[in-house]
């Protein structure tokens, strides 16, 4: 039986340690160890061990190694033997040194334990270490099991599965080869008997159960046959393979090393031999070296036929792998054919459930919708048949009512026109009788260039984009506008325009402030801060930051006040005042969008009496705050036909009342056509009683609402066979094929007006007031409305 050197590990063993022990098991072969302990630590690299390195000392007391080979002990004299064994301790402590310094570099701590090998096995001996030693994790090198010269790479492999077979349960046991570990889950035996059928699954491929219809096609000549042909022979070949010694090299390394530690022991042994002997030591070598030479010639030709044996199989492998590559590749086409033909299908049913998912959903709904409906049928049914009687209760009420207001505007009117009477007469009493005292003065040049900052162009004023020839000026705390009138007037007129628009005054009207009759001659006016109406009311000149969008109520009171001031003008005694240039530029607004006429009375018309001029400018100016719209030829052609301007009503606005956005442009149009028809008398005061009718109504829906809106789908597009009145010619009565713009601002076919011109009349013939000038300008957008106009015509006869 086997007995250890050392034995405080077997007191430590049973008493045990907090450090867990890991034994390592190492060989002859150094570098073989240095793997096998850097394997352990990094195994246990996480946990505090210590090293147990145990190595196995092959102590025979019946052979002694010697220069000759393994003698009998009894053949050398005791001193020799003294000297061999004390030999073999040295290499073994200088072996075992070699691995304590390896630990050391590592930082480990290693401990040696050597077990002395008798008679048993070595696999015996390591069971019997472990179970006697409690040994917990045991790691041993490949080479270990070879330590005796007896035992060869194949028979350690045996061995090293029979501890594995046998080891106690609490043993952890583990082989290294090379730095790696063996797997030791199968046995060699298993692996040996399963040889064929790991050749038949690699190599031979004797029927591929796959449709190969449009690939690959497998024919019994080609280098396929070739293999099936070699199978057996293959087979053999690796049976053969297996048989070998696998650590054939390792052990001639091992032999080579060995036989120089020989070659030390044997100088060191010759110095103690006599002559007879080192002669016969030298008789042995040369035997021995002609017999390795003999089994040198007999391994060259061996290793000789393995190689060709060798490259005849590589080269069938190697064809062999080009079958399966070629295989693997058409496999590998065919698969992703396969799953785009899956995927293609699944995203279609996925589609498909999706669709059907849908369609019940849809059903489902329109199942609860509909008897949601039925329900609401039967319920407005109901509601219906009450509607219908609480309907002939309210039209019977509505009747009684209409009578009723009926008698009630009668009356109304009668008291209007009796205030509007009283009104009048108090405004013109006042004018005629009174001379009016107001709070103007008279201004020296040195106070307006102060005020107006020697006219500053950043104090200069504009009038739709415009620079006019009025300034904003700052006199006594207060702010003016100041308009410079030059040298146009002479003192006496200058005078008689101070003195003129010194006794006009009307809230609608803008009060004169002051004057300068110094040069450059001035005339102070009352400061609007909201501009005028042009900037305000169009959407092209809503630039400056006090521009205000106007609604259509503040449109309607506008428009009654401007009428108001107007009206006051032309009830003037003895005669009355006309504007002659009533435009949207002409109307200032203040702070609180109260309207009020400038320009009035600054050029004079002494022999000009008609108020026609501005009624016609003021249903123009109705239109401009209908439309919101600054185009002279196009609202020409609207102040004709109520439905065009209906149409194209200012959205900026808001929603017009439709009862009202009808009367007032039905006003409008009336105005515009003072000239024609029956509104030849058409006056301001007429105006104004509509107006305020008008604006009532606007502040009752304002109060209200609840009133019906002007769109599109409510305008009635009247009889397209109907000829608009501005289509036809004013002189000719006829539609107009090349209508042209006048000076008075009418359009006229170009045939009849240049007539009317070369017969010596210089005045228009709508108006009868002078022309300013002939130049006949071609109106194309009237003419686009009349090609329209007959387009439509055309469509609905061929209809």
């Amino acid at each position: 039986m086997e007995e250890t050197k050392t034995h405080e590990l077997e007191v430590e063993a049973e008493s045990g340690s907090r450090m867990e022990k890991v034994y390592i098991a190492v060989g002859n072969d150094v570098q073989e160890g240095y793997k096998t302990i850097h394997w352990a630590l990094k195994k246990w690299n996480n946990i505090p061990i210590s090293i147990v390195l145990l190595h196995l000392c092959n102590i025979s007391q019946d052979f002694v190694y010697t220069p000759f080979g393994k003698l009998p002990a009894s053949s050398v004299s005791e001193e020799k033997l003294q000297v061999l064994r004390k030999y073999e301790d040295q290499k073994i402590d200088k072996l075992l040194s070699k691995y304590i310094t390896f630990c050391g570099k590592l930082q480990v701590k290693a401990e040696l334990l050597k077990v002395e090998k008798q008679h048993d096995s070595i696999q015996v001996l390591i069971l019997d270490l472990i179970s006697k030693l409690r040994i917990t994790k045991l790691v041993m090198g490949i080479t270990f099991m070879r330590s005796s010269s007896s035992w060869k790479s194949k028979s350690a492999i045996s061995g090293s599965f029979y501890v594995y077979q046998n080891k106690p349960e609490f043993c952890e046991f583990y082989i290294i080869c090379g730095g790696k570990m063996v797997s030791l889950k199968n046995d060699v035996n298993n692996n040996n008997s399963n040889i064929r059928s790991w050749i038949g699954k690699m190599f031979h491929d004797p029927g591929r159960n796959l449709d190969r219809s449009s690939g690959y096609n497998d024919d019994p000549t080609a280098s396929g046959s070739s293999w099936d042909k070699n199978l057996q022979e293959i087979e053999n070949y690796f049976q053969q393979l297996l048989s070998l010694n696998l650590a054939e090299e390792e052990t001639e390394n091992v032999v080579e090393e060995e036989q120089e530690d020989d070659d030390d022991v044997a100088l060191n042994v010759l110095q103690h031999m006599d002559v007879a002997e080192k002669l016969e030591y030298v008789r042995r070598k040369v035997n021995e070296a002609k017999l390795m030479i003999d089994e040198k010639s007999r391994e060259v030709k061996v290793n000789a036929e393995r190689s060709n044996r060798a490259e005849w199989a590589i080269s069938l492998c190697n064809s062999r792998i080009g079958e399966f590559e070629a295989w693997i590749k058409e496999e590998s086409e065919r698969r992703e054919k396969l799953q785009a033909t899956l995927d293609s299908d699944k995203e279609c049913i996925e589609e498909a459930k999706n669709y059907v998912e849908k369609g019940k959903t849809k059903l489902h709904s329109l199942a609860e919708l509909q008897e949601v409906l039925s329900s609401k049928v039967k319920t407005m049914m109901e509601a219906k048949s009450q509607a219908e009687v609480e309907l002939e209760r309210v039209v019977l009420q509505r009747g009684e009512m209409i009578t009723e207001i009926e008698k009630l505007r009668s009356q109304r009117d009668v008291f209007n026109r009796r205030i509007e009477f009283c009104k009048e007469r108090e405004v013109i009493g006042s004018v005629s009788k009174e001379e009016v005292k107001c709070g103007y003065r008279e201004y020296v040049a040195e106070d307006i260039r102060l005020a107006t900052e020697t006219y500053s162009d950043r104090l200069r004023l504009k009038s739709g984009g415009n620079w006019t020839n009025v300034y904003r000026g700052r006199i006594k705390h207060t702010t003016v506008a100041v308009k410079v009138i030059g040298d146009s007037l002479s003192d006496e007129a200058f005078g008689a325009k101070v003195k003129l628009l010194n006794e006009i005054r009307h809230p609608n009207l803008v009060a004169i402030a002051g004057f300068c009759s110094q040069r450059p001659k001035c005339l102070l006016f009352e400061y609007m801060h909201n501009g005028n109406l042009r900037d305000n009311l169009f959407t092209s000149q809503r630039k400056s930051r006090r521009s205000k969008i106007l609604k259509w109520h503040d449109r309607i009171r506008i428009a009654h006040q401007v009428c108001s001031g107007l009206g006051f003008l032309h009830s003037v005694k003895p005669k009355p005042i006309v504007h002659g240039r009533l435009t949207p530029s002409k109307i200032l607004l203040d702070r609180n969008l109260v309207p009020k006429i400038t320009g009035f009375g600054l050029i004079m018309h002494s022999d000009q009496s008609d108020t026609k001029p501005d009624v016609m400018a003021f249903g123009v100016l109705l239109l401009h705050l209908l439309t919101g719209r600054n185009w002279p030829g196009l609202l020409k052609a609207m102040s004709m036909n109520q439905t065009s301007i209906l149409r194209d009503l200012d959205q900026t606005a808001g929603k017009w009342p439709l009862e009202l956005a009808k009367e007032f442009g039905a006003l409008a149009v009336k105005c515009s056509s003072v000239n024609r028809g029956g509104n030849m008398d058409f006056s301001t005061k007429e105006i104004m009683e509509e107006l305020g009718k008008i604006r009532e109504k606007a502040d009752e829906f304002k109060t209200k609402g609840g009133y019906e809106e002007a769109t599109n789908s409510n305008m009635d597009e009247g009889d397209p066979n109907d000829i608009p009145s501005v289509f036809m010619c004013p002189i000719l009565q006829e539609v107009m094929k090349n209508p042209h713009v006048a000076a008075d601002g009418f359009s006229y076919e170009l045939e009849a007006i240049q007539e009317w011109l070369s017969m010596g009349h210089d005045t228009s013939p709508m108006t009868n007031l002078r022309l300013d000038y002939q130049m006949l300008t071609p109106n194309h957008t009237l003419r686009s409305l009349i090609q329209d106009w007959h387009s439509k015509r055309a469509a609905q006869a061929s209809s």
